[in-house]
């Protein structure tokens, strides 16, 4: 759709992130509230990064399926809908979530301003589910050791993969991301020996080079989690991110995946729990477990930039004058026609 704009999905990888997933309390005023800030959520980035223009600072917002009927009304993005929970040799949970907070920058105070700015203005409109701070950990690897992130697309692949394009024009240049809050058992994990870690991951753990295919298991981390159809390889935009917290004992991933469409990490997630063939799970789950899980959608920057807080059934409806640059200061994309999901 020519003149949208997206949110920044693809902003550049950070060193610091902020998660948060938050419901709504309901009431008339608290939804006015969240759709007052939709429409001010660009300004508050801009302001707030300023003050560091080289610090890289963004934010995404999404919204639950729930969330969505109830502020916006109809159309609504065609493949909205809760998280589905899994049931396999381990358990993929769905927890609660209307509205999520993705805060990206080079440094942890500018995440810091703008989640206490975005709370502000919300006050007693939502209630705060999950909030996670994250960061990069040496040489961009997980708690566990091995590197994350190394098959996430590149160049204009990238839109390809997190960007909607015709399949749905009306809400052309928005995504879909789905969220889940790993906790991992360092000690069991550090005891198993590194040539079976590095079966679990596919790679090796010191060079993170690709296991070959003649050797790698077929329930490899790698493996489980590259899908296939038609031909064409089906990739997301990951952007995960180490945490921890000593006095709770707490160590782990905060997984966050953008796709153009859900399938891709629900088929994703399907094999890591159930299995494929079913059985043959992901044995990385046997010591990391999935406490959260929540799927949202993320409008395009227009769409947000286009809410009033009253009206909910015309919310978003009428786009302002483009960009002329084609860019926004918070690092979105001017998404055009894009090609259809494979």
């Amino acid at each position: 759709m020519a003149g949208t704009e997206s949110q920044p999905v693809v902003a550049r990888l950070s060193r610091s992130a902020i998660f948060i997933v938050a419901t709504l309390n309901g009431g008339v005023e608290g939804l006015r509230a969240v759709r007052s800030l939709c429409g001010d959520l660009a300004a508050l980035v801009r302001t707030v990064g300023f003050r560091d223009l080289d610090g890289g600072l963004s934010c995404v917002m999404g919204f639950g399926s729930e969330a969505w009927d109830r502020l916006f009304g109809a159309p609504r993005p065609k493949d909205l809908h809760t998280f589905r929970e899994l049931h396999g040799q381990h358990h993929a949970v769905s927890t609660p979530g209307d509205l999520v907070f993705h805060i990206r920058a080079v440094r942890m105070d500018l995440c810091f301003e703008l989640g206490m700015q975005i709370t502000s203005r919300l006050g007693g409109a939502v209630r705060i589910e999950d909030e996670t701070h994250g960061f990069k950990y040496f040489d961009d690897r997980d708690l566990i050791g091995f590197v994350d992130g190394t098959e996430n697309p590149e160049g204009s692949a990238v839109i390809d993969a997190a960007v909607i394009g015709d399949e749905d024009v009306p809400f052309a240049g928005g995504s879909y991301v789905i969220v889940q809050k790993y906790l991992h058992d360092l000690a069991r994990w550090n005891d198993i020996p590194i040539e079976r870690q590095e079966q679990i991951i596919g790679r090796k753990k010191l060079s993170n080079v690709e296991l070959d295919d003649s050797v790698k298991p077929s329930f490899a981390h790698n493996a489980l989690t590259s899908i296939v159809e038609n031909g064409e390889q089906l990739d997301i935009v990951r952007d995960n991110m180490p945490f921890g917290d000593f006095s709770k004992g707490e160590f782990g991933t905060y997984f966050i995946g953008y796709a153009r469409s859900p399938h891709r990490i629900e088929r994703m997630l399907q094999n890591m729990f159930i299995g494929d063939p079913p059985g043959n799970y992901d044995r990385l789950l046997d010591v990391s477990r999935a406490v959260t899980g929540t799927l949202f959608f993320v409008p395009s920057a227009t769409f947000l930039d286009g809410v009033s807080p009253d009206s909910p059934s015309s919310e978003g409806r009428s786009s302002p004058p483009p960009d002329p640059s084609g860019s926004r200061s918070d690092g979105s994309l001017g998404i055009g026609s894009l090609k259809q999901e494979g």
